[in-house]
């Protein structure tokens, strides 16, 4: 098998733990008899998880290799899918959604490092089809939930079967993904760089990726309540917001590596601000339902990029005369990247709850358009680190 089918695996198996257990939320909330208030808590606990994990997971990486921490985080996520289909209280439910988070949290970042490793072998810039390979994972998992729901299955049957599947498809592929592996003893390995924490570059990569997290935050948990609630569509009709966002986002990944060679990723950055920007405001202030759809299928284009770009971007930023490196940057743009996810949706919500969906949305269409000075400046930020390295020389 192909490192580079490896990883796209990888990062399939990621997306499909997420849409496994997410999409049976309702269930769970159920199963515990939590208020929605009480459950909202418990499901912090994923997030708080993915951003302690992301934050130790570069240097867990130079120590192990990526391919270690893709089989164990894996591995982990599938065993806490099982604890939270069996949670029989909140606070266990709390417990095991902490794990997850903490598991997926450092197989995210594991698996860019994977990925960024495939991009130095190629020569190419393909990240953006691997981060495709997530979004169809989270679609398929939710496509499976909603079956799993429509027959009858419990989330335990259901979350044990998925952990399963899980575990088969990683001892297929986990030892063709890449990773690099630790210097012998006795052997001389370069040492690392600066800090990421003393990096201008890395902090306005970071800057990307959160205005990314944000946006794509708000299109994901707030669409449908904007469609019911302003649109006057069906709860049915206004998943489909978010369905046609997740669809385009993926489908514009897959065409990605094109866009890079053929503009530049700080131009495909730029562009994709603007688009997401102009969807978002599109769907905020426009007062019909067509223009709702267009403009999350808009976002969802705009944004595919950015993500996937600021972290190649980082693993670049921090590689090695040797070839290796990168995995302490790409750590520390995806830990800054998770405060999006983690406190995005609630200050849309809080801004939804005093002045309506309409100016939340136009405030994610700002975030969105953010990207754009930030990409520009990383780019800047960068150029003069080559020219300071030069010098030094």
């Amino acid at each position: 098998m192909q490192d580079r089918t490896a990883v796209f695996a990888v990062f399939a198996l990621n997306g499909l733990a997420l849409g496994s257990w997410a999409s049976r939320t309702p269930a769970l909330s159920a199963h515990v008899h939590a208020s929605p208030g009480v459950f909202g808590l418990a499901l912090l606990g994923a997030s708080a998880g993915m951003l302690a994990a992301a934050s130790v997971a570069g240097r867990l990486i130079e120590r192990s290799g990526a391919r270690a921490v893709v089989a164990g985080s894996t591995a982990m996520a599938a065993v806490s899918l099982v604890l939270i289909g069996f949670a029989p209280t909140v606070p266990l439910l709390a417990g095991a959604l902490l794990v997850i988070g903490a598991s997926v949290g450092m197989l995210d970042v594991a698996m860019n490092v994977a990925g960024v490793a495939v991009e130095r072998r190629l020569g190419r810039p393909i990240m953006s089809v691997f981060h495709a390979g997530f979004s169809f994972g989270a679609l398929a998992g939710s496509l499976a939930a909603g079956l799993a729901a429509g027959h009858g299955w419990s989330p335990a049957r259901h979350l044990s079967v998925a952990a399963v599947v899980a575990v088969a498809i990683l001892l297929v592929i986990v030892r063709a993904v890449p990773g690099i592996r630790p210097a012998p003893s006795g052997t001389p390995a370069e040492k690392p760089g600066r800090a990421p924490i003393r990096r201008p570059v890395l902090w306005l990569l970071a800057a990307v990726a959160l205005c990314s997290a944000i946006a794509e935050g708000a299109s994901s948990d707030w669409s449908a309540l904007l469609m019911t609630v302003e649109r006057g569509v069906g709860q049915g009709a206004a998943a489909l917001a978010f369905a046609g966002f997740q669809l385009v986002m993926a489908l514009t990944r897959l065409a990605g590596p094109w866009a890079q060679r053929r503009f530049g990723p700080t131009r495909c950055l730029a562009a994709g601000a603007a688009l997401a920007a102009a969807g978002l405001l599109a769907a905020a202030a426009i007062p019909a339902a067509a223009a709702g759809y267009l403009g999350f299928a808009l976002a969802g284009a705009g944004l595919a990029a950015s993500f996937p770009l600021a972290l190649s971007l980082a693993g670049d930023a921090g590689k090695r005369g040797d070839g290796t490196g990168g995995e302490r940057e790409i750590g520390f743009v995806t830990a800054i990247a998770y405060t999006g996810f983690l406190g995005g949706p609630p200050i849309v919500g809080g801004i939804a709850q005093v002045a309506g969906y309409a100016v939340a949305f136009g405030f994610a269409a700002l975030v969105a358009a953010l990207i754009l000075p930030a990409a520009v400046a990383a780019r800047r930020s960068r150029r003069r680190e080559e020219a300071d390295a030069m010098i030094g020389r």
